[in-house]
């Protein structure tokens, strides 16, 4: 089985494609990526990655540009289709899925253009405008927000299951700008330092790689000891070790939040397509499984009042509620449906 993984621009997009790469290897697919050169699809697969072949397109989003932006980002899209065609044949590709995202779409319609089978993994609580264009012709639509999904869950790696733990009480708290960092999460942080460090509460903080020098200055100027990081791939051990996270709504790090057990007070990015940060964090509180409120609103005061909460009662619950193997499911899945 050849299978075609596309999609990306942001990391969430990406680590679903990553965790579906894994399974595929040890499913014994041969699986390649179709990925763009902008966005951050280079950074997480050049180079070393899991999968046999390695393809950055030219392409960009369009559904937030106007006049002859978006007309040129439809150019470089059907350039891109053009190019996917081409290398979809070439490597004899059986199936493709799709993890949505800008990256995705010129390898998704190349793939209905040559009759290979479409799989789509909607990862947000809101379908994207590519993934409800395309739903009508894919072979399976999955989402964990979909109670008519055919498989239920969402695609987490096994080592956020593997490093999964209670929490018993707050001795270290994480603040999670998403990959490009959050300057409301950051300030945030900031604000709540002082009362951190007189708890005895540590800090772990991944600012987002612009806004990491000023973050820096800003805990010495506090005298506030701290992890600091603009961007890391070691995400899984320091959620590990975090027994209360702040963090964007992204659904990728919201599911591996959730699979490790850990609580999270959610400030969605007020920006994000359709505001799908919102409805995804919503789905969780909804739940009872965490805390979400905007950033327009008083996040210091209520960031406060969550650390007097007892923590043991939601992670208890988020490891219930967090379902593992879906990304071997799905991949199974394609040998049954192509039969």
């Amino acid at each position: 089985m050849k299978l075609c993984i596309t999609g990306g621009g942001t990391g969430g997009h990406l680590m679903i494609a990553d965790a579906l790469a894994v399974k595929a290897l040890e499913n014994g697919y041969e699986v390649i990526f179709i990925g763009s050169e902008n966005g951050q699809d280079r950074r997480y697969f050049e180079g070393i990655s899991n999968f046999s072949h390695v393809y950055f397109l030219n392409t960009t989003g369009v559904v937030n540009q106007k006049g002859f932006a978006k007309v040129r980002a439809l150019w470089n899209i059907f350039r891109a289709f053009l190019t996917s065609r081409e290398i979809l044949k070439k490597h004899k590709i059986d199936a493709t899925y799709s993890v949505g995202g800008f990256s995705a779409a010129a390898a998704a319609f190349a793939s209905l253009s040559l009759k290979i089978p479409l799989f789509i993994h909607e990862q947000n609580a809101v379908e994207g405008r590519l993934n409800s264009l395309l739903k009508p012709y894919a072979k399976r639509f999955i989402s964990a927000y979909d109670e008519d999904s055919p498989i239920k869950g969402y695609p987490v790696k096994d080592v956020f299951f593997e490093r999964q733990r209670v929490r018993e009480s707050l001795k270290c708290i994480i603040f999670l700008g998403g990959s490009h960092g959050a300057r409301a999460i950051n300030d945030l942080a900031l604000s709540v330092a002082k009362e951190l460090k007189k708890r005895d509460i540590k800090i772990i903080h991944q600012t987002g790689e612009s806004d990491y020098l000023r973050v820096k200055k800003e805990y010495e100027s506090l005298d506030v000891e701290v992890e600091l990081f603009g961007f890391t791939n070691e995400l899984d051990k320091l959620i590990q070790r975090a027994d209360l996270a702040v963090s964007r709504g992204g659904a990728s790090t919201l599911w591996e939040l959730t699979a490790n057990g850990l609580p999270t007070f959610f400030v969605p990015y007020p920006y994000a397509a359709s505001d799908h940060q919102y409805y995804n964090a919503s789905f969780i509180v909804q739940n009872e499984l965490g805390w979400c409120q905007r950033e327009g609103d008083d996040l210091r005061d209520k960031l406060l009042d969550i650390l007097d909460e007892t923590l043991e009662k939601k992670s208890k619950k988020l490891m219930q509620y967090s379902m593992q193997g879906v990304a071997d499911t799905m991949i199974k899945d394609i040998k049954g449906v192509l039969k």
